[in-house]
Protein backbone atom coordinates (compact mmCIF):
# COMPACT_ATOMS: atom_id res chain seq x y z
CA UNK A 1 0.00 0.00 0.00
CA UNK A 2 2.79 2.50 -0.72
CA UNK A 3 3.61 4.60 -3.84
CA UNK A 4 5.90 6.79 -5.24
CA UNK A 5 5.78 9.58 -6.79
CA UNK A 6 7.07 13.42 -7.67
CA UNK A 7 5.45 16.28 -5.29
CA UNK A 8 5.75 19.54 -5.05
CA UNK A 9 5.41 20.92 -0.90
CA UNK A 10 2.26 23.23 0.09
CA UNK A 11 1.78 25.01 3.03
CA UNK A 12 0.66 23.34 6.01
CA UNK A 13 -3.32 23.57 6.63
CA UNK A 14 -2.71 25.52 10.28
CA UNK A 15 0.34 26.14 12.59
CA UNK A 16 1.57 22.28 13.91
CA UNK A 17 0.52 20.57 11.07
CA UNK A 18 2.36 19.01 8.46
CA UNK A 19 3.03 20.23 5.20
CA UNK A 20 0.60 19.24 2.59
CA UNK A 21 1.60 17.55 -1.21
CA UNK A 22 0.81 18.33 -4.40
CA UNK A 23 0.83 15.42 -7.31
CA UNK A 24 2.76 16.62 -9.96
CA UNK A 25 1.06 13.74 -12.26
CA UNK A 26 -2.79 14.64 -11.36
CA UNK A 27 -2.52 17.88 -9.50
CA UNK A 28 -4.27 16.54 -6.81
CA UNK A 29 -3.41 17.73 -3.14
CA UNK A 30 -2.79 14.94 -0.44
CA UNK A 31 -3.20 15.42 2.99
CA UNK A 32 -0.71 13.84 5.08
CA UNK A 33 -1.48 12.10 8.49
CA UNK A 34 -0.64 14.05 11.61
CA UNK A 35 2.25 11.61 12.74
CA UNK A 36 3.78 8.62 12.76
CA UNK A 37 5.98 9.55 9.29
CA UNK A 38 8.98 7.49 8.83
CA UNK A 39 10.65 10.81 7.13
CA UNK A 40 11.27 14.34 8.73
CA UNK A 41 8.30 16.05 6.83
CA UNK A 42 8.03 18.85 8.99
CA UNK A 43 11.72 19.96 7.24
CA UNK A 44 9.90 20.30 4.36
CA UNK A 45 9.26 23.79 3.25
CA UNK A 46 6.42 25.40 0.52
CA UNK A 47 7.85 25.19 -3.03
CA UNK A 48 10.06 22.70 -2.39
CA UNK A 49 10.06 19.52 -5.12
CA UNK A 50 10.26 16.40 -3.73
CA UNK A 51 10.16 12.40 -4.52
CA UNK A 52 7.92 10.75 -1.95
CA UNK A 53 6.56 7.39 -1.03
CA UNK A 54 3.96 7.36 0.67
CA UNK A 55 2.65 4.64 2.74
CA UNK A 56 -1.53 4.32 2.20
CA UNK A 57 -2.46 2.30 4.74
CA UNK A 58 -4.60 5.01 6.72
CA UNK A 59 -6.77 7.72 4.77
CA UNK A 60 -4.56 9.76 5.54
CA UNK A 61 -0.86 8.75 4.26
CA UNK A 62 2.19 8.45 5.94
CA UNK A 63 5.64 9.27 4.58
CA UNK A 64 8.00 6.63 4.25
CA UNK A 65 10.37 8.49 2.62
CA UNK A 66 11.35 11.18 0.78
CA UNK A 67 14.31 12.83 -1.34
CA UNK A 68 14.63 16.46 -2.31
CA UNK A 69 14.80 17.62 -5.83
CA UNK A 70 15.07 20.94 -6.09
CA UNK A 71 14.76 23.28 -3.12
CA UNK A 72 12.42 26.21 -4.41
CA UNK A 73 10.66 28.92 -2.02
CA UNK A 74 7.13 29.72 -2.16
CA UNK A 75 5.83 32.49 -0.10
CA UNK A 76 2.59 33.97 0.08
CA UNK A 77 1.64 37.76 1.86
CA UNK A 78 -2.05 38.79 1.09
CA UNK A 79 -3.29 42.38 1.82
CA UNK A 80 0.10 44.26 0.86
CA UNK A 81 0.80 48.03 0.45
CA UNK A 82 1.91 49.01 -1.71
CA UNK A 83 2.09 46.05 -5.05
CA UNK A 84 5.43 46.20 -6.51
CA UNK A 85 5.27 48.87 -9.23
CA UNK A 86 6.01 46.25 -11.93
CA UNK A 87 3.09 44.06 -11.02
CA UNK A 88 0.86 47.16 -10.79
CA UNK A 89 2.05 48.09 -14.39
CA UNK A 90 1.43 45.26 -15.89
CA UNK A 91 -2.21 44.78 -14.49
CA UNK A 92 -3.42 48.27 -15.55
CA UNK A 93 -2.15 46.73 -19.12
CA UNK A 94 -4.55 44.09 -18.57
CA UNK A 95 -7.45 46.63 -17.63
CA UNK A 96 -6.70 48.46 -20.90
CA UNK A 97 -6.50 45.18 -22.99
CA UNK A 98 -9.90 44.09 -21.56
CA UNK A 99 -8.36 40.95 -19.92
CA UNK A 100 -7.97 38.79 -16.74
CA UNK A 101 -4.46 37.99 -16.44
CA UNK A 102 -1.08 39.09 -18.06
CA UNK A 103 2.58 38.36 -17.73
CA UNK A 104 6.00 40.51 -17.65
CA UNK A 105 9.73 40.02 -17.89
CA UNK A 106 10.93 41.68 -14.86
CA UNK A 107 14.55 42.95 -15.39
CA UNK A 108 17.05 44.87 -13.37
CA UNK A 109 18.78 48.71 -14.14
CA UNK A 110 21.10 46.90 -15.89
CA UNK A 111 18.51 45.20 -18.33
CA UNK A 112 19.23 41.53 -16.86
CA UNK A 113 16.39 39.13 -16.35
CA UNK A 114 15.77 38.89 -12.62
CA UNK A 115 11.85 36.98 -12.71
CA UNK A 116 9.11 37.12 -14.04
CA UNK A 117 5.53 38.48 -12.89
CA UNK A 118 1.86 37.00 -13.58
CA UNK A 119 -1.11 38.82 -12.70
CA UNK A 120 -4.55 37.37 -12.41
CA UNK A 121 -8.24 39.15 -11.50
CA UNK A 122 -9.43 37.76 -8.47
CA UNK A 123 -13.18 35.82 -9.15
CA UNK A 124 -15.34 33.64 -7.75
CA UNK A 125 -16.29 33.21 -4.09
CA UNK A 126 -12.39 31.92 -2.53
CA UNK A 127 -10.36 33.92 -4.69
CA UNK A 128 -6.99 33.22 -6.80
CA UNK A 129 -4.78 33.70 -4.00
CA UNK A 130 -6.45 30.94 -1.69
CA UNK A 131 -6.35 28.51 -4.93
CA UNK A 132 -2.86 29.37 -5.58
CA UNK A 133 -2.12 28.66 -1.41
CA UNK A 134 -3.95 25.48 -0.95
CA UNK A 135 -2.96 23.64 -4.52
CA UNK A 136 -6.07 23.81 -5.78
CA UNK A 137 -4.73 26.29 -8.69
CA UNK A 138 -1.80 24.68 -9.28
CA UNK A 139 1.45 27.05 -9.41
CA UNK A 140 3.79 24.21 -11.30
CA UNK A 141 2.21 25.77 -14.95
CA UNK A 142 3.85 28.88 -14.15
CA UNK A 143 7.03 27.46 -12.28
CA UNK A 144 7.50 25.27 -15.47
CA UNK A 145 7.21 27.56 -18.25
CA UNK A 146 9.86 29.51 -16.41
CA UNK A 147 12.02 26.51 -16.06
CA UNK A 148 11.73 25.53 -19.85
CA UNK A 149 12.61 28.96 -20.78
CA UNK A 150 15.59 29.67 -18.25
CA UNK A 151 16.50 26.34 -16.92
CA UNK A 152 15.36 24.30 -14.14
CA UNK A 153 16.66 25.60 -11.35
CA UNK A 154 15.92 26.80 -7.51
CA UNK A 155 13.74 29.78 -7.56
CA UNK A 156 11.82 31.49 -4.82
CA UNK A 157 8.04 32.27 -5.92
CA UNK A 158 6.32 34.70 -4.48
CA UNK A 159 1.82 34.93 -4.18
CA UNK A 160 0.62 38.60 -3.67
CA UNK A 161 -2.58 39.96 -3.48
CA UNK A 162 -2.96 43.74 -2.59
CA UNK A 163 -5.27 45.74 -0.39
CA UNK A 164 -8.58 45.26 -1.67
CA UNK A 165 -8.22 42.46 -3.74
CA UNK A 166 -8.36 43.53 -7.02
CA UNK A 167 -5.36 41.28 -7.95
CA UNK A 168 -3.17 38.00 -7.25
CA UNK A 169 0.45 38.55 -8.46
CA UNK A 170 2.83 35.34 -8.80
CA UNK A 171 6.63 36.66 -9.09
CA UNK A 172 9.24 33.93 -9.79
CA UNK A 173 12.26 35.34 -8.93
CA UNK A 174 14.87 34.09 -11.29
CA UNK A 175 17.64 33.35 -8.53
CA UNK A 176 16.90 31.87 -4.83
CA UNK A 177 18.42 34.11 -2.51
CA UNK A 178 19.09 36.44 -5.13
CA UNK A 179 18.96 40.50 -4.59
CA UNK A 180 15.56 40.60 -6.33
CA UNK A 181 14.05 37.47 -3.69
CA UNK A 182 15.61 39.43 -1.33
CA UNK A 183 13.99 42.52 -1.53
CA UNK A 184 10.35 41.01 -2.27
CA UNK A 185 11.03 39.01 1.34
CA UNK A 186 11.91 42.05 3.17
CA UNK A 187 9.45 44.25 1.78
CA UNK A 188 6.51 42.07 2.31
CA UNK A 189 7.93 40.49 5.27
CA UNK A 190 8.38 37.14 3.91
CA UNK A 191 11.02 35.38 6.35
CA UNK A 192 13.34 32.99 4.46
CA UNK A 193 12.71 29.89 6.97
CA UNK A 194 15.72 27.86 7.72
CA UNK A 195 16.16 24.89 5.45
CA UNK A 196 17.95 22.07 7.57
CA UNK A 197 17.42 19.35 4.58
CA UNK A 198 20.52 18.65 1.98
CA UNK A 199 19.06 19.40 -1.37
CA UNK A 200 21.67 16.89 -2.67
CA UNK A 201 21.69 17.37 -7.09
CA UNK A 202 19.57 19.94 -8.64
CA UNK A 203 18.11 18.36 -11.55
Amino acid sequence: MTDTGRFRVLPAPADGEPPRLLDRETDEPVVLAAEGHDAPVGDLRPGYLVDVTLDWATSEPTVEALSVVRPTLYAFADAVEPMFEAARETWDAALAEGEAMNVQTLRNTDSEVIGVVYVFAESGDRGRFEEFRDGTRPLEPLVDRYNDQEGPAPREVFVLRGVGGEFTAVAVARNKAGLFADTMRDTYDCERPFEPLDPGPVE
